[in-house]
């Protein structure tokens, strides 16, 4: 293979599949744009790990098109190297054929690492979508006699995973997705949750601003405190420590702690709690919610 045939045959390919990827991005848009609002919208409520469904969906049609994309290029190339697709650049300078190849290398290159990066993304999105979901089923199983359960509740100050609201209290639940190991186990100490036998350091700080930001929201509702337990899950570890009072770690299997984890101060009136379920209900809904 000279490098004129080369040359001409990896052009070829490449102007074919840039519209093969205009094309199937074109039809991604149009297919999200055009109806996709869900049927009763009013009604239905956001499911545990609703953004990182949503997003684990975009990154695997975008690693959807780039292993497509990659199949279009191998085979018009080789379609186009048979049929002497050289005769495009035949009397070009030699340098500028070599600058060509030089550019559709780093093309390549460029395309392989956004192909990667999807990859690597979408394998850390599942983790932490399987990991919501495995802790909201949990929640759905003890949902009776604790309250109502709110899956990705906005606040200020971010995203809480999972509010549950009863008369017996309110509490936050935030998931914290790492890689099972074998023997592996975790605690937590100084606002710090700590994975080890290979020490991996979490900082919960951010869930404290969150669980803070949603009270002085309830508070301006109902115009008294109410407190919210912050219940930290970690799937697949085995929790050895729990050296904080504010916060209670527990895995998937230990999560049925939190109904102990109660004081009658955080107790709600049967009108508070409504008036809690009708802002959570109004603001978890996906009725005004792009997908």
């Amino acid at each position: 293979m000279n490098i004129e045939s080369f040359s001409g045959a990896a052009t070829v390919a490449l102007a074919s599949t840039v519209l093969f990827v205009l094309v199937a991005k074109s039809w991604h848009v149009i297919t999200k744009s055009v109806g996709s609002a869900p049927n009763f919208s009013d009604s239905i409520m956001r499911e545990a790990a609703q953004r990182f469904r949503d997003e684990f969906d975009r990154l695997s049609r975008s690693q959807s098109t780039y292993l497509s994309a990659a199949l279009v290029f191998v085979v018009v190339l080789i379609a186009a190297y048979i049929l002497r697709a050289d005769r495009i650049f035949s009397g070009y300078p030699q340098w500028q054929l070599i600058l060509l190849v030089g550019l559709l290398a780093v093309a390549a290159i460029v395309a392989l690492q956004r192909l990667i990066r999807t990859a690597m993304a979408r394998r850390e999105i599942k983790l932490r979508r399987d990991a919501n979901i495995a802790i909201g089923h949990q929640l759905q199983r003890m949902a009776n006699g604790i309250g109502r359960t709110y899956h990705d509740v906005e606040t200020s100050a971010g995203i809480i995973d999972h509010l549950i609201v009863g008369p017996n209290g309110t509490y936050a639940v935030t998931v914290i997705a790492k890689p099972a190991q074998k023997n592996g186990e975790v605690e937590i100490h100084n606002n710090e949750v700590i994975f080890s036998p290979r020490p991996q350091k979490v900082s919960i700080v951010p869930t404290n601003a969150r669980i803070a930001s949603i009270e002085r929201e309830f508070r301006r509702l109902l115009d008294h405190r109410v407190r919210v337990r912050s219940v930290i899950a970690t799937p697949g570890w085995e929790v050895t420590g729990q050296a904080s009072d504010e916060h209670l770690l527990v895995n998937e299997r230990s999560l049925p702690m939190l109904r102990g984890w109660k004081d009658r101060a955080d107790h709600l009136m049967n009108e508070d709690v409504d008036a809690l379920h009708q802002l959570l209900t109004e603001r978890c809904g996906i009725s005004d919610r792009k997908r």
